[in-house]
């Protein structure tokens, strides 16, 4: 079942022990804590893995303003980019390069980005949305209800969903593979 920000948070904040919410502007506590702290903490934890469901290949346009330093060319990063992965030319790798400012910069004239990018909500699967709502618990404990100890119990909580979750997506690939590995090529 997909489930919508509100939905999320209500169950992380059930969690905690407090009211669920049915909207960010509900004017309690928990919706104020909720409004303020989900979008950081999503797009936090959607950065810290390469998700298979927020992963994405795209060729990004070239700008005409040229980098003032270090490389010939710059390009526009897609708005709901999070975190590169890797770029390429032709291929989604192997290209130098650097992010500054929104852009990549790098020395060749067409780029093949690789990224995370925020997929919506009713896109996670099961495994992300159990993660995020133990996190989300996590966040919302001490400011609701000042208990460290709760807050603490829950962050193990929330580590341990985060590496189920990455495990199970990681499970989605194929395993990669050695490639240009000095030991390997002298054997053959």
């Amino acid at each position: 079942m997909a489930l919508s920000s509100i939905a999320l948070c209500s169950r992380a904040l059930l969690k905690t022990g407090c009211r669920s919410i049915s909207s960010f502007e509900d004017g309690t506590a928990e919706a104020e804590i909720a409004g303020n702290l989900y979008a950081p903490i999503r797009d936090v934890l959607l950065s810290y893995h390469p998700w298979s469901f927020a992963s994405a290949q795209v060729t990004l346009p070239r700008l005409q303003a040229k980098p003032l330093a270090d490389y010939e060319y710059a390009f526009q990063l897609p708005s709901d980019f999070l975190r590169a992965l890797s770029a390429g030319a032709g291929r989604g790798r192997g290209l130098e390069y650097r992010i500054q400012e929104r852009r990549l910069h790098t020395n060749a004239s067409e780029v093949v980005l690789t990224y995370i990018f925020r997929p919506e909500e009713t896109e996670f699967p099961p495994f992300f949305d159990q993660a995020l709502i133990a996190r989300l618990a996590a966040e919302f404990c001490i400011p609701l209800t000042d208990s460290t100890t709760r807050s603490e119990k829950l962050y193990g909580i929330a580590d341990v969903e985060l590496k189920r979750a990455k495990m199970t997506d990681s499970m989605q690939d194929t395993p990669n593979a050695i490639e240009d590995y000095t030991l390997v090529g002298v054997r053959n």
